[in-house]
């Protein structure tokens, strides 16, 4: 009895060991009661697997009336925010430049040609880089149309039983419709993320840890030389990873790479800089490595997985997470990644993309010269 009491007391002693343990690290109460409620609310109210209020171009070269009420009957479906655009030129501008991810051509003669031929197809072209969202905004356009004749069958305008409207999809960028295309250059920014931020939140909290960043300050070693040799190895070490990412998608995968590969180096570049700035602000305000590896998880890899547009529809979730989502880097990154491999050189979605990318960097790397000027004071 007396051995029992003795090994309870030991185990009471340890529990309340760990529970002050516990207090005094606000981290893991963070991992265990407020990432299982992040997670749970951005499941289950932020995250949508369908695409609503998708913007399309609606190109009605017939002016008859049958044209008409089929091109207004997208403006009544909840999937889609529908654009009149005159000339189908002008849709796959904006096609290209991602203002609309699908176009619906209604053709000259429509209304004539389903009224006395009994039949007229329409042409719909759909950005097909996600190729899971290809589809469901194919079946989305066919829905659309099979409700609008129906409906003209009901009222007795089309014949009953015929299928009147034949929709001719058309797949852009992606023309095969796989989804490697579209996931294996996601891949490059969780890779990119990987090597930016986590390793490099680790350089300089180790460095604190193990005691030599005190001797580090007092030498005649300078703000910019020590994070230019924090910067530098990790910079090359991500650009290797990326080369071989980029040569295994292509060679083994066969993505199709169609904008330049000198381009996508120096816009990936941008982008490491950024994520090394971001791991290097986390470490020099963290001096213990398994906190600052805790942050680099929570604010850099988490939101680059949930919140960079690479497994979801960002424009299908509220607009807080939208907003929260334009501060994340490697939202910026895949936008990137997918233009340039499926799309090619389109100046106006890089260029958006790349100038938030230069900023961050610039913020961080202006944190990480603060925060190392400020220990070299104290």
């Amino acid at each position: 009895m007396t051995a029992l009491r003795a090994s309870l007391m030991r185990i009471r002693g340890l529990l309340r060991k760990e529970m002050l343990q516990v207090r005094r690290d606000p981290s893991s109460i963070l991992l265990a009661l407020v990432m299982p409620l992040l997670l749970l609310f951005l499941f289950g109210y932020g995250v949508s697997l369908n695409p609503n209020h998708v913007p399309v171009a609606v190109v009605a070269s017939d002016t008859g009336a049958a044209a008409r009420e089929l091109a207004a009957r997208f403006a009544l479906s909840p999937y889609f925010v529908p654009l009149s655009v005159k000339t189908l030129n002008q849709a796959e501008e904006l096609l290209k430049e991602k203002k609309v991810d699908a176009i619906i051509h209604i053709h000259e003669n429509f209304s004539a040609d389903l009224l006395t031929r009994g039949g007229a197809p329409v042409q719909v072209i759909i950005n097909g880089v996600d190729a899971n969202r290809a589809r469901l905004l194919q079946g989305y356009t066919q829905g659309v149309v099979q409700t609008w004749v129906a409906q003209e069958q009901r009222r007795g305008v089309l014949p009953a039983g015929s299928a009147a409207v034949v929709v001719l999809p058309r797949i852009w960028f992606n023309e095969a419709n796989e989804s490697r295309n579209f996931l294996v250059p996601g891949l490059m920014v969780l890779i990119m993320t990987l090597i930016g931020t986590l390793l490099t939140a680790l350089v300089i909290a180790r460095e604190w840890e193990r005691g030599t960043m005190e001797a580090i300050l007092v030498t005649p070693v300078r703000v910019f030389e020590l994070i230019l040799g924090k910067t530098l190895p990790y910079f090359f070490l991500g650009l290797s990873g990326l080369g071989l990412t980029v040569a295994g998608g292509v060679l083994l995968f066969a993505v199709p790479l169609r904008g330049s590969l000198l381009l996508f180096m120096l816009l990936a570049s941008i982008f490491l800089l950024a994520s090394l700035g971001f791991g290097l602000a986390i470490s020099a305000a963290v001096r213990v490595q398994f906190v600052a590896a805790q942050i680099a998880v929570i604010a850099g890899f988490l939101p680059a997985f949930f919140l960079s547009g690479l497994l979801f529809d960002l424009e299908s979730t509220p607009l807080p997470i939208q907003l929260v989502s334009h501060i994340i880097p490697a939202r910026y990154f895949v936008e990137i990644c997918h233009t340039l491999f499926l799309a090619g050189n389109i100046g106006p979605v890089l260029w958006s993309a790349t100038w938030p990318l230069v900023v961050m960097a610039i913020v961080f790397f202006t944190v990480v010269r603060r925060k190392l000027s400020g220990k070299r004071l104290e």
